[in-house]
């Protein structure tokens, strides 16, 4: 089978008594046959143009022939680097996919200016540009068209040979591309940019970059018909029972790639199950966990863990004293099945899974920045080369860096979360993650990590619409060599910088705790930030 789930502990009971009610309202049969009414009245009109995912693979069939034609052609032309411009779900599915291949691509997700001068940097003679944008319209991905534009010109090449973009049919993308002559891929309108991992968002870039897609499509394939079916067995009415029903709830889910083949795809489900369940105040969290990370494992009553396996049993409930979900599967198969679990959790949480209600919030609020474009707030302090800002009850109560950490941790109430948001160049400095596991271990409580501005399509709807137990830690940095964006009137630097300002004015109106830390030299500031926060 290309699937297995098997249950213990908390998520056992929660499958067997909610599981037979699944199946009594023919959940699993309504999902495929794209019934909006399942997430109720008020859903029912996003619904109904959101589940185009469910036939993903049908629809998705036609295109990886032109895919493949279209690797041809550029393979033929010399064309052997493939960049990614995408945001959110249209990078994170085609980042796992190419990982667990072990496909090269680059991924372009950052408005962070040394992110993009290296990309650019990287074999531009030899490369080609995927912009994948649903709406068409989004700030991130057409600045890295217009910069890689320009710099095709100035190299002389001709950048309608080199830009494919994918988008949805009629958005100003879309007509604006076909205009100026370049390939454009149409994706299916009636799937959200979070469950697009097997249509044209994560299939074309993929492709070009060289992975066998049909092989994907085939392993998705696979599972259809148990997805379809409702049975007890059914695996995506098991796992967004395990996930979504645990009495009392676990709403923080550990997920933890235990030897698994498939890479990098935590990151890939966190944005997914964040977004899709993080409003009117409910979801479930998704916190991406090391393998050895046991401090959190065993000892927090809120914390699911879901382990990534290569090889997860033949019984969906065990007797084991683990307290744990341990899932298996090809890759194709298990993006098809946490769609599905996440639209059943959905439902058992009485929210609609499709909707992304406060992902604008943080927009809004960075264009205003942008239009306006103020001096930045002085810092209440500097130590070391690292600005310190943040809201008045975090700067209110410190007096050093090591304090403004304290303090922040201080405000994470019993049931809370902390959230490291990077507004920095993560190809440079990567090493920034390992801050997740350090303060794990000072907090005693789940910690995420987000590159900015990439997790505000994604992990962002859960920090604002989610429940009010969230402190956050943006670290962001004062780029060295500004980069212009081609016909706008502000650059990367400060587009980054209003991202960042915008999302933290947000929170703060929302009532969270905000710390933000700007290293004005990363290389010397980091190891500071691990000094004071080891």
């Amino acid at each position: 089978m290309s699937f297995r789930i098997s249950v213990s502990g908390a998520a056992a009971d929660a499958v067997r008594r909610t599981v037979p009610t699944l199946v009594a309202d023919l959940v699993a049969s309504g999902i495929t046959g794209q019934d909006a009414a399942l997430w109720g009245p008020e859903a029912e009109a996003e619904s109904a143009k959101r589940l185009g995912w469910t036939e993903a693979v049908a629809i998705s069939r036609p295109l990886v022939p032109e895919i493949e034609a279209l690797r041809a052609e550029l393979d033929a032309a010399g064309v052997d680097h493939i960049v990614l411009a995408g945001m959110g779900g249209s990078s994170l599915a085609p980042e796992v996919i190419t990982r667990t291949t072990n496909v090269q691509l680059t991924v372009l997700d950052s408005t962070e200016p040394g992110q993009v001068r290296a990309a650019l940097a990287d074999r531009l003679a030899t490369s080609a540009l995927v912009v994948s944008s649903k709406s068409g319209s989004t700030v991130e991905t057409d600045s890295q068209r217009r910069v890689y534009e320009g710099a095709f010109r100035d190299a002389g090449i001709d950048p309608t040979t080199r830009i494919i973009v994918v988008t949805d049919p009629g958005s100003p993308l879309d007509e604006s591309a076909r205009a100026a002559g370049y390939r454009v891929f149409n994706a299916d309108p009636n799937v959200g940019g979070r469950y697009s991992a097997l249509t044209a968002f994560g299939l074309v870039p993929s492709g070009l970059a060289g992975v066998d897609i049909s092989e994907i499509l085939d392993e998705a394939e696979t599972i259809e018909l148990s997805l379809a079916i409702d049975s007890p067995e059914n695996p995506g009415l098991v796992l967004g029972a395990a996930i979504a029903a645990t009495s009392p709830r676990r709403d923080k889910l550990g997920i933890i790639a235990d030897g698994t083949h498939i890479v990098g795809f935590a990151d890939w489900a966190e944005q997914l199950i964040a977004e899709s369940t993080g409003k009117a105040g409910t979801g479930v969290l998704p916190v991406v966990l090391g393998v050895d990370a046991p401090e959190l494992g065993e000892n927090l009553a809120d914390l699911q863990i879901v382990r990534i396996v290569d090889e997860a049993g033949d019984e969906i409930f065990r007797d084991d004293d683990t307290d744990e979900i341990r899932v298996s599967g090809t890759l194709g198969a298990q993006l098809l099945v946490w769609e599905y679990a996440t639209a059943v959790a959905g439902r058992l949480l009485g929210i609609n899974p499709f909707d992304q209600p406060d992902v604008e919030s943080a927009k809004i609020a960075a264009r205003g920045l942008l239009d306006a474009r103020p001096e930045p707030a002085p810092a209440a302090f500097v130590e070391q080369g690292i600005e310190v800002r943040g809201t008045p009850e975090v700067i209110g109560a410190s007096s050093d860096l090591a304090s403004a950490v304290d303090v922040l941790l201080e405000e994470l109430p019993a049931d809370g979360y902390l959230s490291i948001q990077a507004y920095v160049d993560r190809v440079a400095h990567p090493e920034l993650e390992r801050l997740r596991d350090l303060l794990a271990v000072r907090s005693g409580r789940p910690v995420t990590f987000g590159w900015g501005p990439r997790f505000l399509h994604s992990t962002g709807q859960y920090h604002k619409g989610g429940p009010a137990v969230g402190a956050f830690l943006q670290i962001t940095q004062t780029p060295a060599d500004d980069l212009a964006i081609p016909d706008r009137p502000f650059t990367f630097g400060q587009l980054i910088a209003a991202q960042a300002s915008g999302d933290a004015s947000v929170l703060a109106d929302l009532g969270r705790p905000v710390l933000t830390l700007t290293l004005t030299d990363p290389a010397a500031n980091t190891t500071t930030l691990f000094d004071v926060v080891g």
